[in-house]
């Protein structure tokens, strides 16, 4: 306060007497800001390219790249340069039921596909198919068209196992696209089992749930398609980032792509 009375023109006897400070404090410096500089810059670069995370990404994503920082300086230096988000709060639900098949231990022991739909900039239909990894929170494919059906989900099918291998099971809610019986005889032959949770409770399905919420409020909430084609390039270019960039705190802060193909970060966690 004193400072900013000397900076409009106010005396350094009369700036200290008004604040009640020692004239000897006024020109004191905290070492703090001169070590924290390049921490705080690069806090602000990561969140003007994800502004939709929070402290505990940004610090987790610095880690990665050799930042040897702990989640407490990270917090203040984010309080500090004003980054952070207003608070969220959950609507509360009543959760009944239980998960079906259980908890995924590894890679291609479980996915999880669901839909999400949006409109382009002239209201048309967009509707996207999600595809992840529940062990690993690896996003293996987006589907995006404007009316996707059974015949589509099906090639996305093949094309992800020749790409990945069979997973044991496959986690779905019970849309209509996704109980064909064209679809569930593709997944039988192939001897995989289909875990349909229960109508009405989407909970069990949690984790795909998740990541289509982050997926709706990082992307398609961020973006303004106004083609397909535009909507297919910006959203690849998001599951790219989100696989190769987004730590996890379910990992240990490390990325899908580091957790699913067995890699290991330079920072420490």
């Amino acid at each position: 306060m004193a400072r900013f009375a000397i900076d409009r023109g106010v005396s350094q006897r009369r700036a200290a007497w008004l604040c009640s400070t020692p004239r000897s404090g006024i020109h004191y410096r905290s070492r703090l800001e001169h070590r924290d500089r390049h921490l705080s810059a690069a806090l602000r670069i990561v969140a003007r390219e994800d502004p939709g995370w929070g402290y505990r990404l940004a610090g987790g994503y610095l880690r990665l790249r050799g930042w040897q920082v702990n989640h407490k300086r990270v917090y203040r230096l984010w309080q500090l340069n004003g980054l952070c988000l207003p608070p969220y709060r959950p609507r509360r639900k009543s959760r009944t039921g239980v998960k079906q098949e259980g908890l995924a231990l590894r890679r291609n022991d479980v996915w999880a596909w669901d839909f999400v739909h949006d409109r382009y900039h002239n209201t048309e239909p967009l509707r996207c198919l999600t595809v992840k990894d529940e062990a690993t929170g690896y996003c293996l494919a987006i589907k995006t068209g404007r009316h996707l059906q059974h015949q589509h989900v099906r090639a996305v099918l093949r094309e992800l196992i020749t790409r990945y291998g069979t997973p044991r099971a496959i986690r779905s809610d019970n849309g209509s696209e996704l109980l064909a019986e064209a679809l569930r005889d593709e997944i039988d032959k192939r001897g995989i089992k289909l875990a349909n949770i229960e109508p009405g409770k989407p909970w069990q399905n949690g984790s795909n749930e998740s990541f289509n919420g982050t997926f709706r409020r990082e992307c398609l909430n961020a973006e303004m398609f106004t083609s397909l084609t535009e909507a297919r390039v910006v959203i690849e270019q998001w599951r790219c980032r989100y696989n190769e960039r987004r730590p996890h705190s379910s990992q240990n802060y490390i990325t899908p792509e580091m957790a699913y193909f067995g890699l290991r970060g330079i920072g420490k966690a």
